[in-house]
């Protein structure tokens, strides 16, 4: 995610330069996937767009508009998601062993345990029926 983040903003800086072929170098220092998500975002319709958003030119300025509100916060998002991922674990495992939730299932373990006991005793009755031989 490091190379990426740095991939695109090398670019964004690329954009903000003053060269004749700014938006083919920007788009070159792109991440490949980036430039594919790009392109898809440039053949959309205006239809396919998310509510709020507008239709990008394949220019400097779309790129730039398309790096600054599309790449760059969400980058940011998956920073903050990395960095509460610990705390995220820790929730998830307190709310897996919640004690109430083991308590019921204990309750249900005891009372499968005894029916069990109970089946295979009827179980062994039945056998020793079977093996006793029939008085006539």
């Amino acid at each position: 995610m490091q190379d990426d983040e740095a991939m695109t903003r090398r670019a964004l800086g690329l954009i903000g330069s003053r060269r004749s072929d700014a938006y083919e170098a920007a788009l070159a220092a792109l991440h490949e996937d980036t430039r594919d998500w790009w392109q898809d975002m440039l053949t959309c319709d205006a239809d396919e767009l998310d509510e709020g958003a507008e239709l990008l030119a394949a220019d400097c300025d779309g790129l730039r508009r398309f790096i600054e509100g599309e790449l760059l916060p969400r980058f940011e998002a998956r920073k903050i998601e990395l960095a509460n991922r610990p705390l995220i674990r820790e929730q998830a495992f307190g709310e897996a062993l919640d004690p109430d939730k083991l308590e019921r299932l204990g309750r249900y373990e005891v009372h499968l345990d005894r029916k069990l006991e109970r089946m295979l005793a009827m179980l062994l009755k039945l056998k020793e029926l079977r093996a006793a031989p029939v008085e006539v």
